[in-house]
This record gives structure tokens, C-alpha cells and sequence, in this order.
């Protein structure tokens, strides 16, 4: 008996989760060719209009820039042919410091508190260990910490959230404001940035998708209630870091002399001057603007505020206020 096809679904995902994607949907067309096209889609588990999107992406991949060297996909007459993808057909195939790495990130991901699956981690520790041999012994050496300041309790509760859908009651602490905040959030995923923790869900109080640290949660209930976030929230893309600005925030210019120029490296900028002498000016979009003061401040007058007048002025007395503290 022939399963029923899955269920196609409108794919709302980041750049990585696309990558991930991509790299798995060619050699599996690869080894498919000429299958119909919504069946294609249909097994993928996405739209049709979904594959094309991705087929037509796969034009500007390939190890290099000539024609030959580019994947070619057709489709125009309803079946998928995919050529010229030999190369990320073939199996994968590890050096060793990619093995370290990847054992590295393995002994650290099986530390989490409250993770699933770790016989697959294991199992996948066991294989690498073996291909590698005595350079295992390196890997051991190395520790990666990605749980401190998050006690293992609240993780835990988080992910069985996450994974029962079921809403979370929050007291958050916003250092920016110095207060807690109390608010209800149906919580769509667990994420590690940067060696801290990340709940990410749809807040009730703010009535959008927000990003949580998890050692600024003072207490979190997990609710009997159900937690399935409304149909059109969305996780936000990560892969800049946990801070992505809003077209809604406000827009900073800043003035950044040598030395202070790290800034536009550290966070997502519009837009970036670069003069002669080294100095920037750079424009980025805060909904905190506490936040940028604090910034300013602490490049200890290497940063200025250009724009707008009001946030400069508050900066301005901020130093000021602070400088009559010493007096």
C-alpha cells in the first residue's frame, strides 16, 4: 500500500534552515530524475511553488562561476531534472580538524540539561571517534560551555513547552528599564547564541515575536493552556545574532571614529560611510534607545550621536549628569 503523500506546507524558515534544506533536496532530486513536479513537492513536504522558488535558486550554485561549473535544474515540462550536482551529491567526507570541531560541538551539545536523543549523540560520538583514531584525544581536551547563567530546571520547562505547546507565564527582568515585566508567550523554540539561551514566542503583551534571554527570566509557569502561536507569527532570522532590528525601530546615526568602528561589525548597521582616515558613519535602527545610550557612553567619546536631535540631547545629559556625580 502506497503512503498518502505529505502534506505540502508554505515554508517560513531562516537563511541556515534553507541552506539545510537545499543541501538535503539535491542529491535527492539527484537520484530522482525526471520525477513529476508536485510529487516532488508532495514528498519534500512543501508547495510547489515552494520547489520551483528553490530550482531556480540552484542556478546561481556551484563550486565556481562558469556555466559548467553552475547546477543546472529544469522543470518548464512538469518533470525535475537535475545535472551538474555531482559534486554535492557525493557522501561527505570530513578532514580532521572538521571532525574535531564537529566532536567539540557534540560533548557540548551533550551537556545541555534536558536534551533528548542523546543516543544518537552518542552513537554519532562513537563513529567519529573511531574514524579518527588517536586524534580523538584532542577533542577531549577542549571544553565548550553553552548552559552557565541558566539553571537547568528552566530549560527544561521551556523545551517541554515548546514541545507540549503549551503557554508560558514569564517574569522578565529588562535591565534597560530596571524592572520586571509579567506576560504571557506561547513559545515556538529553544535557541543557543552566542553561549547564552534564547525563548523565542509569540508575546501576548507586546502582541508580536519576541526574543527572551533566559537568565534575565526571573520565573516561568508553563500554563495548562494551549500554546500554538496565531498563524501568522514567525520566527525571526538568528543569523545575525538575537538582536534584529524592526523597520518600525528607531533610526540612529552615529559617528564613529577609530577604535569605536567595531560597532558597526558587532550589530546589524543600514547602512555604513566609510571616510579616508578610518572614522564611519553609520545608521542602525533601535527600539531601545537606552540601550544605544549606554553604547555611546561606553565608546568614551570615540561615538556620536548625529541623529536624531532628541536621543543626541538625551546622550548629552546622560554624560553630563554623570560627570556632576564625581563632582
Amino acid at each position: 500500500m502506497t503512503p498518502p503523500p505529505k502534506k505540502a506546507r508554505t515554508v517560513q524558515e531562516t537563511a541556515t534552515d534553507r541552506l539545510a534544506r537545499l543541501l538535503t533536496m539535491v542529491p535527492w532530486l539527484v537520484a530522482r530524475q525526471g520525477i513529476d513536479l508536485d510529487q516532488a513537492a508532495a514528498e519534500l513536504g512543501i508547495t510547489v511553488e515552494q520547489l520551483e522558488t528553490d530550482l531556480r535558486l540552484l542556478y546561481l550554485c556551484g563550486y565556481g562561476q562558469m556555466p559548467d561549473e553552475l547546477i543546472d535544474a529544469q522543470w518548464e515540462n512538469g518533470r525535475v531534472f537535475v545535472t551538474n550536482a555531482d559534486t554535492i551529491a557525493r557522501p561527505l567526507r570530513l578532514g580532521r580538524d572538521e571532525a574535531l570541531t564537529l566532536m567539540v560541538g557534540l560533548r557540548a551539545l551533550a551537556s545541555v540539561p534536558g536534551l533528548g536523543e542523546r543516543d544518537a549523540i552518542e552513537r554519532a560520538m562513537a563513529k567519529l571517534e573511531q574514524a579518527t583514531g588517536a586524534s580523538a584525544a584532542a577533542a577531549a581536551r577542549v571544553e565548550v560551555a553553552i548552559s552557565e547563567g541558566v539553571e537547568a530546571g528552566l530549560l527544561s520547562d521551556a523545551r517541554r513547552a515548546v514541545e507540549g505547546h503549551r503557554r508560558v507565564h514569564l517574569r522578565y527582568l529588562v535591565p534597560s528599564r530596571d524592572e520586571a515585566t509579567e506576560r504571557d508567550v506561547d513559545p515556538m523554540r529553544v535557541v543557543n547564541l552566542d553561549s547564552r539561551w534564547y525563548l523565542e514566542g509569540w508575546c501576548h503583551l507586546a502582541q508580536d515575536t519576541r526574543t527572551f534571554r533566559m537568565d534575565r527570566i526571573a520565573r516561568l509557569d508553563v500554563l495548562d493552556e494551549d500554546g500554538t502561536p496565531p498563524p501568522d507569527a514567525q520566527l525571526r532570522d538568528l543569523d545575525l545574532g538575537a538582536f534584529t532590528p524592526r523597520p518600525d525601530d528607531t533610526p540612529v546615526t552615529l559617528r564613529l571614529q577609530p577604535g569605536a568602528t567595531w560597532v558597526s561589525d558587532y550589530y546589524p548597521v543600514d547602512s555604513v560611510q566609510t571616510d579616508p582616515d578610518g572614522s564611519q558613519t553609520v545608521t542602525l535602527r533601535t527600539a531601545d534607545t537606552l540601550w544605544l545610550r549606554r553604547l555611546v557612553w561606553r565608546l568614551g567619546g570615540r561615538g556620536t550621536v548625529l541623529a536624531p536631535a532628541e536621543v543626541a540631547a538625551s546622550v548629552r545629559e546622560g554624560a553630563q549628569e554623570a560627570l556632576q556625580a564625581y563632582e
